[in-house]
């Protein structure tokens, strides 16, 4: 038992990974949390936050995640910014090795989140960082004034459209669907923006620049035609890959890579468990990655509980 550096150790600093922190950490558990980029993950990009319960007037992504940081280490959460490369169980401890080295926990909770899915068309990794973007907050104000294009039809998409008219009034979005798959009240707003041209049954066969993105090859499902357009960038919002190659051989995954947790938020190996757009789940917002790291954090409490033979009855 000597080994056990750690009661908790958390991967992914994300919404879902810090809400576990503040109730691992709170709870008495000595617990770590591991980052291997910036506080906040996903969330950074939200530019205008309007539906976290609490918040009567909009927040920001980065404006949460730093509270949430803040008060996660208020109550003593430590916070390793490193890469997680490997999980193993032995003797009912975890070992999880990172690029600077590797702790031992009783339980674990993956918060790693998931990363924007590509189109895959020529042009796209070619014109990465260069006219290519998955990130309109942060790309953005790049593109002031220019024409933009927009791949998506969900939330994220719609979303983040609405954010790029602000900066452009030539923005147009396009869907491989008939309509919009985003929540109603999102999708109205794109379609009723004078900033934002909105064009369905439509995808991108390649993007072509020299130096930077230039014009977009468009194909038209309805009528079959293809045709290019001038742009100056290309935002892609169609929908994310969960990163769990670094357990894909420890747990059980759906078809789509997801991992699958009971209620309790645990995983197929006792004392792991999953949080947040990791694990598979039908809703993905701020609010169920938050409640997602709160059921993981006081499950795993219990689990460490009976392990230490403190199980209350």
């Amino acid at each position: 038992m000597e080994k056990v550096t750690q009661d908790l150790v958390i991967i992914g600093a994300g919404v879902s990974g810090l809400s576990a922190a503040i109730y691992g950490a709170r709870g008495g558990l000595s617990t770590t949390i591991i980052e291997m980029g910036a506080v906040g993950g996903q969330a950074l990009q939200i530019d205008r936050l309007e539906n976290y319960p609490g918040f009567s007037e909009p927040t920001d992504g980065y404006t949460l995640s730093a509270s949430m940081q803040s008060q996660a280490t208020t109550y003593g959460a430590k916070f390793i910014y490193s890469q997680v490369s490997s999980i193993a169980k032995e003797d009912n401890l975890f070992c999880v090795k990172h690029s600077d080295g590797e702790l031992f926990a009783q339980a674990v909770i993956v918060a790693t989140g998931a990363t924007h899915r590509k189109i895959d068309v020529p042009g796209e990794k070619e014109f990465s960082g260069r006219g290519v973007s998955y990130c309109a907050t942060c790309d953005g104000p790049f593109f002031k004034g220019k024409k933009i294009l927009v791949v998506g039809g969900g939330d994220s998409a719609c979303d983040e459209a609405q954010f790029l008219s602000k900066l452009s009034d030539k923005v147009t979005i396009i869907h491989r669907k008939e309509r919009f798959r985003a929540q109603k009240v999102v999708a109205n707003r794109v379609l009723n923006n004078p900033n934002i041209m909105v064009k369905f049954n439509t995808v991108v066969k390649e993007i072509k620049g020299d130096k930077k993105v230039s014009s977009v090859v468009l194909q038209n499902l309805t009528h079959n035609s293809i045709y290019e357009e001038e742009f100056d960038g290309v935002f892609i919002f169609v929908g994310m890959a969960p990163q769990t190659e670094f357990v894909s051989d420890l747990v059980k995954l759906d078809k789509t890579g997801y991992i699958i947790t009971d209620k309790n938020m645990e995983s197929s190996v006792s004392g792991l468990f999953a949080c947040g757009d990791v694990r598979d789940s039908a809703f993905r917002q701020i609010v169920t990655a938050s409640s997602d790291g709160a059921i993981a954090a006081h499950y795993a409490a219990l689990y460490i509980d009976e392990q230490k033979n403190q199980k209350y009855c």
